[in-house]
């Protein structure tokens, strides 16, 4: 399981509340790149561009963007993996949660869900400070009251004046009278209920609509990795596969719908299920069984040998598969930061030595210890109506489960049940009797084990980073290994964590976010203008659950070459900060951020998904923080807003930096560690690779070298209000005339609007497509997308990585019009606008949130106009794309998983560059004026589609598409088709169907990629053959039925095999099958990995696509999880498909399908490619039958759809991937002339240490 991030929190500060409350998923992304506008590197897919099964789910949605976590998106940036990793994102870098006060949890792998959360609850009233203290009175119409448990939220578009007034008070407060107030308690959340069972059980439950018919129900079990004695390291996380895995109660859930999982941490390991609310069949409650599976997995689990065993080879393959250069990185930035205590050596996986050695019996007597009613808390959150039925359902399940101080009894695995007593004599209490043969425990030696429960999680002492705290300075530690390729260094504040359970504590959490906004800012912006010594800095303040701690870092990330001068810039710029302080600009700028985030939110407040909730209140309730709701938090926002003044925000911002801004002074707090992650050898030009060399007085001198560097106060920056004045804009309409024009030559109509769906469709007369939906999923909020037909498809021999390139230094630039980079940022930050540019094989494509409110759509709208009329392409912006994208390529051999897939790609594909990075020869061909044509060719009228979703009205939406769409000039070119040269798999025979890597490494890992063509989405198969033709040809003998029908009884029909839906309906569905089936085999049955998957890459323009099958496993075992893996794959006709498989994939599939359509962005996906050219089979009937589609479907019809997977050996491609001290020989010749050097270090504290999700 990927472990808790801890980001930045200035880097989110700028446009995010403090986070007291949960927050929408579209709100947190926003808002968190909300900081760093620029076009910043974003989601890529690695080097393998494969859809992963969930995305296939969908078999309409756009896939251009694949869902990126902060963390991967920052440890891309930082490894040198940057530009790889990284579509670009404009005007909000990158995903940041946290705040503060209190940081989101990323965790069980759900990528795309964002974690963070506004601030805090005020009253139930809207009233101010001022308006309390004075006594005024506001109109009870605009005063947002907090809802009571009955209620509906509803929040207003119009606040409360007084609430929004000017921060200036009208009459004199004393300094007594404001403190008293700040001291006032936050209110709690109106819908959390709390209680408690008589054994000691907690339980929270908190009534949620979304996603509807569905809940969530979490175990939370407060013992983890960190309460291991010496010789129990990773016993936690042995339990939690025993125990979830051998659950037969969680196995009856697997039909209903509900989706479940596991994982441990330091402090907790938790068992969640995600379930509809009734079976789909008859109806029934599916509370009551998914409770009783959870007390069977916590409190009653089975611990027999053979399951002890599968998951003992399970747990090992987990720590070889976690055992990346990412993992070693994290682990030497905890073991530093907590040397003084258990967190330095306590990590979640465990010592492969233990895992070996366990016996069923020394597990059993740890999960004696710990597991018991008293020492766990449940979390209910979903649409649960009934609360007190609910409780009863509670009460009924865990009321017999035994308390802290009684016997815990172990059942008896006796096949006579109950009647085993009258043929073997009454053991002991919490003792077992075992007629089977099988090992039982002694019976009168063993004292009952003495229940454990830990006063305060994590149960650890820390040395605080505090002025008066007295100890030695430890020098800079250097983490030096060959797999890794940039330099990183971070310096680590940890002082105790301060709950956020006041007025005042939630100032000052607001004063910090504005003081860290402007510090990110400052050097991600203005040093971005130009070529700066690093690739990035970052600043994160942030609370930890479990690491019981509030921790600052500085992280720094450059080339090797340039580490001093980043170390410099970094600590300068720092300095600088604390000793002038925030310009009145910055607080008004960032302070107008947060509250117009927070009033978004809070009018989102039935938006928030169950997960999200429930985390947030899960680590809140960890970090001792009052938990409020979303209105609750705009309100104790806007409250505490008005008291804060500049010089109190600079004030409480210096604190935070003084173990950086003072380092060697005297008196200064001593940072808790600095620790440095470098290379063992760099490449220098013209040279070679070299032995890299650095001690920690160079780097101690080269920190206090930056701190004696002149510093200046920061000049105030002006704001553009508008990107096109409004003279501006009636000039251009008056010399484009921008209309609609019918959608077609065959038809008149300007206007297509399906009332099933709510989608309109329009064009305008330059040529440009446009589809809209208004919907009210998200209040007050809209995305919108626009797709340019060609991507890296159109590159060709001489141009090769021409786009990829070309979008990239577009978007470093970052300039439209006579505006700089800076002023675009500020433009976005303060009208709420998060966007990214991003390409593809098939599409460039660029994509906005944006607030509805304060002309945020015109303003998004402006935007995307000046992108399209008035780019800036810079040389310096294409120089820093080129070096990026060589850092990559130099580091693809060092790293396995992605030197394994490039190898694997190329044989496949020919050696086609167009789907890997393109190599350092092309690189060096290119130059700003040919990517800057490769890219803008694509940028014609009738290549152009936009997609607009969201909670706007159809003449608001139609004014800015006609006003800022229809003046963009009308451009044309040849067809982008006539332009792609031919695509093609490597034919059979070659030396290259099967190839092995080898990286040296000091551990050992083997993965593993297995791969082979498919079908693209509609059809087509490679050579452009039509795949439907196929079909008819075989079903020539059988009468084709109408696409459409109704049945005898009103039914709704669909032919599926004459839709043009049938590949990617069938493929999404033989994708769950196969998923399964090598869990059940490669995984569970054999033992031959940890994590094997299948996926598929259906592209929607090109013709063609393929399948991948990813497995990690140890050198000994790799091959033959290889050949268990094609055995699966082709085992299909010999172990034929059956009902209930293909009706449990159906479940899974419509259950996304129907969760996700409660969201903006998924409609944005349904939307793409509507009225494209090159996708002539998609309409608005594929959206609307898709349900159908899948319901329809048959196992006759996947077994038609398997017969176009090419599993056979001359078709099927395989790359097998070994790390360790004996490396063999690497085959890999692709750029002999190229030297390559190794992985950049992953950024971040500890982001890999908790433990993979159990399934």
């Amino acid at each position: 399981m990927a472990s808790a991030p801890f980001p930045p929190v200035a880097a989110s500060a700028a446009s995010a509340p403090p986070r007291l409350a949960p927050r929408h998923p579209f709100a947190a992304a926003a808002a968190a790149r909300r900081s760093s506008l620029s076009f910043r590197p974003a989601a890529r897919r690695p080097v393998l561009p494969l859809r992963s099964s969930a995305v296939a789910a969908n078999t309409l949605r756009c896939t251009h963007r694949r869902a990126v976590s902060s963390r991967s998106r920052r440890r891309a940036q930082e490894l040198g993996a940057a530009p790889a990793l990284a579509a670009s994102t404009w005007g909000v870098g990158e995903e940041k949660g946290g705040c503060l006060s209190c940081f989101p949890k990323s965790r069980r792998g759900r990528s795309g869900l964002a974690r963070f959360a506004p601030c805090a609850l005020p009253h139930a009233s809207g009233l101010s400070f001022r308006s309390r203290l004075s006594g005024s009175k506001v109109k009870p119409s605009h005063i947002l009251h907090a809802a009571g448990p009955d209620e509906p939220h509803v929040a207003s578009p119009t606040w409360s004046d007084t609430s929004l007034d000017t921060r200036d008070m009208d009459h004199a407060i004393s300094k007594e009278e404001l403190e008293d107030v700040l001291n006032t308690p936050l209110p709690e959340h109106p819908k959390l209920i709390r209680g408690q069972l008589k054994n000691g059980l907690r339980y929270l439950i908190l009534p949620n609509k979304v996603p509807a018919n569905r809940f969530e129900a979490h175990m939370e079990v407060h013992v983890g990795s960190i309460d291991e004695e010496e010789d129990e390291q990773g016993i936690a996380h042995m339990i939690e596969h025993v125990a979830f895995l051998g659950s037969k109660k969680r196995e009856k859930l697997l039909g209903t719908g509900a989706r479940s999982n596991a994982y441990t941490d330091f402090h907790h390991t938790v068992f969640h299920i995600h379930s509809p609310t009734k079976t789909k069949e008859y109806g029934e409650d599916l509370l009551p069984s998914v409770l009783d599976a959870l007390n069977e997995i916590a409190f009653h689990p089975k611990f027999s040998s053979s399951r002890v065993e599968k998951e003992r080879r399970a747990i090992l393959s987990e720590l070889q598969m976690m055992n990346t250069i990412e993992y070693r990185v994290d682990c030497q930035l905890l073991q530093h930061l907590h040397s003084e205590n258990k967190l330095s050596n306590r990590f979640p996986i465990g010592l492969e030595e233990q895992i070996q050695k366990w016996d069923p019996e020394k597990i059993r007597r740890f999960h004696e210890r710990w597991y018991y009613p008293a020492n766990a808390t449940l979390y209910l959150v979903g649409e649960i109506d009934d609360i007190p039925r609910a409780v009863r359902e509670i009460e009924a399940v865990f009321e017999h489960t035994l308390s802290e101080n009684e016997g815990n009894p172990v059942p008896s695995t006796s096949p006579f049940g109950a009647m085993a007593s009258l043929f073997a004599p009454k053991l002991p209490s919490g003792f077992t009797t075992n007629l089977t043969g099988e090992k039982s425990p002694a019976t009168d030696k063993i004292k009952p084990v003495k229940r454990e429960r830990q006063a305060v999680r994590p149960p650890v002492e820390h040395k605080w980073s505090l002025p008066e705290v007295a100890q030695d300075a430890k020098p800079p530690a250097i983490f030096q290994h060959e797999l890794i390729q940039s330099f990183s260094i971070n310096m680590f504040c940890k002082i105790p964590v301060s709950k956020v359970q006041t007025y005042k504590d939630l100032r000052s959490v607001l004063m910090k976010r504005i003081f860290l906004s402007a510090l990110h800012f400052r050097i991600n912006t203005r040093y971005k203008s130009s070529n700066p010594p690093f690739t990035s800095v970052e600043l994160d303040h942030s609370d930890s659950g479990r690491e019981g701690c509030t921790v600052t870092t500085l992280t720094v990330t450059a080339e090797p070459q340039n580490w001093r001068s980043a170390i410099k810039v970094a600590v300068h710029e720092v300095r600088r900060l604390k000793e002038f302080g925030v310009t009145m600009g910055e607080m008004t700028r960032y302070m107008d951020a947060l509250i117009k985030d927070s009033e978004q939110l809070a009018m989102m407040i039935d938006s928030v998904p169950s997960v999200d909730n429930l985390d947030f209140i899960m680590e809140s309730d960890a970090l001792g923080h009052t938990v409020m709701d979303q209105l609750q938090g705009h309100e104790s926002l806007l409250a505490v807003a008005e008291t804060v003044t500049l010089e109190e925000v600079n004030t409480v911002g210096a604190e935070v930096l003084e173990f950086i801004s003072d380092f060697g002074k005297p008196n200064a707090p001593l940072p808790a560690a600095i620790v440095a992650c470098v290379p063992k050898k760099v490449h220098v030009d013209d040279i070679g690779e070299t032995e890299f060399e650095i001690y920690p007085e160079e780097i101690t001198e080269a920190i206090k070298a930056g701190l004696e560097e002149p510093i200046y106060p920061e000049p105030e920056l002006e704001v553009p209000k508008e990107l096109i004045t409004q003279s501006k804009l009636d000039e251009l309409k008056l010399q484009h005339n921008p209309s609609f024009v019918p959608l077609t030559k065959e038809e008149n109509a300007v206007k297509v609007f399906d009332s099933e769906t709510g989608i309109s469709q329009r064009r305008l007369s330059n040529g440009i497509s446009i589809n809209y939906k208004i919907t009210q999923n998200e209040a007050r909020v809209g995305v919108m997308r626009l797709i340019v037909g060609g991507g890296r498809a159109t590159e060709d021999s001489e141009s090769k990585g021409s786009v990829i390139v070309g979008v990239r230094s577009l978007s470093e630039g970052g300039c439209v019009g006579n505006f700089s980079r800076e002023q675009v940022e500020l433009f976005c930050v303060n009208n709420l606008i998060n966007c990214s540019l991003e390409s593809n094989e098939e599409f460039i494509f660029m994509e906005f949130r944006f607030a509805l409110r304060d002309n945020g759509m015109r303003a998004a709208f402006q935007l995307l106009h000046m992108v399209l009329e008035h780019n800036v392409w810079l040389e310096d912006a294409f120089d820093r794309a080129i070096q990026l994208y060589l850092s990559y390529y130099r580091s693809i051999p060092k790293s396995l998983e992605r030197s394994t897939a490039h190898k694997l790609m190329l044989a496949m594909l020919n050696h086609d560059e167009r789907f890997v990075e393109p190599s350092p020869h092309s690189l060096q061909k290119l130059t700003l004026q040919s990517v800057k044509d490769a890219v803008m060719n694509q940028f014609v009228g009738s290549n152009m589609e936009v997609s607009i979703v969201g909670d706007f009205t159809e003449e608001e939406v139609e004014s800015c598409v006609l006003d800022y769409l229809g003046t963009v000039r009308a451009s044309s070119s040849p067809t982008i088709e006539e332009r792609i040269e031919k695509i093609s798999f490597r034919p059979f025979p070659s030396d290259v169907h099967f190839q092995q890597v080898y990286i040296k490494d000091t551990d050992e890992r083997a993965c593993a990629y297995i791969a082979g063509p498919a079908p693209n989405r509609w059809g087509f198969a490679t050579e452009g053959n039509d795949l439907f033709n196929v079909i008819q040809r075989s079903d020539a003998d059988a009468e084709i039925s109408e696409p459409v029908s109704l049945d005898l009884t009103g039914k709704r029909h669909i032919n599926v095999r004459s839709h043009p839906l049938f590949f990617g309906i069938t493929l999404s569905l033989l994708a769950e099958i196969i998923n399964s089936r090598l869990f059940t085999t490669v995984r569970d049955s054999m033992g031959l990995t940890y994590d094997v998957s299948f996926e598929l890459n259906l592209f929607d323009k090109l013709d063609l696509g393929w399948y991948v099958i990813a497995v990690t496993s140890t050198p000994s075992k790799v091959h033959k999880a290889v050949d268990a893996c094609k055995g699966v794959l082709r085992g299909l006709h010999s172990s034929r498909i059956v009902e209930r498989e293909l009706d449990r994939a159906k479940r899974t599939l419509l259950m996304k399908h129907e969760a996700e359509t409660k969201t903006n962005a998924y409609w944005l996906g349904l939307l793409a490619h509507l009225q494209s050219s090159s996708v002539p089979r998609k309409d608005v009937s594929c959206i609307k039958e898709l349900t159908t589609l899948y319901e329809n479907a048959t196992i006759e019809d996947l077994y038609i759809a398997y017969e176009h997977l090419k599993v056979d050996d001359s078709s099927l491609f395989a790359c097998i991937g070994i790390a360790g001290a004996e490396s063999g020989e690497d085959t890999n010749d692709d750029e002999p002339d190229v030297d390559l050097h190794g992985m950049g270090p992953m950024g971040g504290r500890g982001l890999s240490t908790m433990t993979r999700p159990t399934t």
